[in-house]
């Protein structure tokens, strides 16, 4: 049995250009279906955020035109009801990477919020590149790759990656609100090599231990992956 590191942001709201509070925090389908397949497959999941608060569900993750209908919306319900984990997270700064076979982290535009200017994240983001386990990150959560900067240099410059992009950003009708794009600053900031498949269609690229998922679809190819590695 593996024991996987959920990286998850601990943010309520982004805020936008205008000053206004963006409600937000983890994307659903990103954390239940990762959640599910490991733990299904007999792996143990350990949650962390940022200052061990409890995580918060994005509710428009939770809408069933969101989530694959009313049904699917249900599941994503039954699965986080159920998920004790994420009732008592860790803090992300007592975090033991050496605990850990692999590291996953969910999106949602909380990670824009918190996990991008998160020192421990970017510390432990840092780490797990350089132990060549396992890390697998989803969708806005590329962000952190923000924090892993020393002196204007990440260890991820070069490396091809993908996340949510700005087409993906435009067709939620936030791309022209929001201070900063984060297929943008990836490229400008981390010089990541950054790559996209179709807008809302499933997108995985791995580069030696770092897998990366474009958007909410791609979760749980991200997860059938990590599950092929600890196997």
């Amino acid at each position: 049995m593996a024991k996987v590191l959920f990286i998850v942001s601990g943010a309520t709201y982004w805020v936008l250009k205008d000053g206004t509070r963006y409600a937000t925090g983890y994307w659903a389908e990103e954390f239940a279906k990762p959640y599910k397949a490991i733990t299904d497959a007999g792996h143990e999941v350990v949650v962390a955020t940022p200052g061990g608060v409890t995580p918060n569900v994005d509710m428009m993750s939770l809408r069933p035109a969101m989530a694959g209908g009313e049904q699917g919306a249900l599941e994503l319900e039954a699965i986080i009801r159920d998920a004790e984990v994420m009732r008592r997270p860790l803090k992300l700064s007592d975090v033991r990477l050496e605990d850990y076979d692999a590291v996953y982290l969910p999106g949602g535009h909380g990670p824009m919020a918190d996990l991008a200017f998160d020192a421990d994240a970017g510390r432990l983001l840092t780490a797990q590149l350089a132990s060549g386990r396992p890390l697998a990150i989803v969708c806005h959560a590329p962000a952190a790759m923000l924090a892993t900067r020393i002196h204007g240099e990440s260890p991820f410059k070069g490396c091809k990656v993908t996340g949510f992009t700005n087409d993906e950003e435009e067709g939620v009708g936030l791309a022209s609100r929001v201070t900063w794009l984060l297929e943008d600053e990836l490229k400008d900031k981390v010089g990541v090599e950054f790559s996209r498949g179709e807008t809302w269609k499933p997108y995985m690229v791995e580069e030696r231990n770092l897998i990366t998922g474009q958007n909410p679809a791609s979760a749980a190819v991200l997860a059938n992956r990590l599950l092929e590695i600890l196997a």
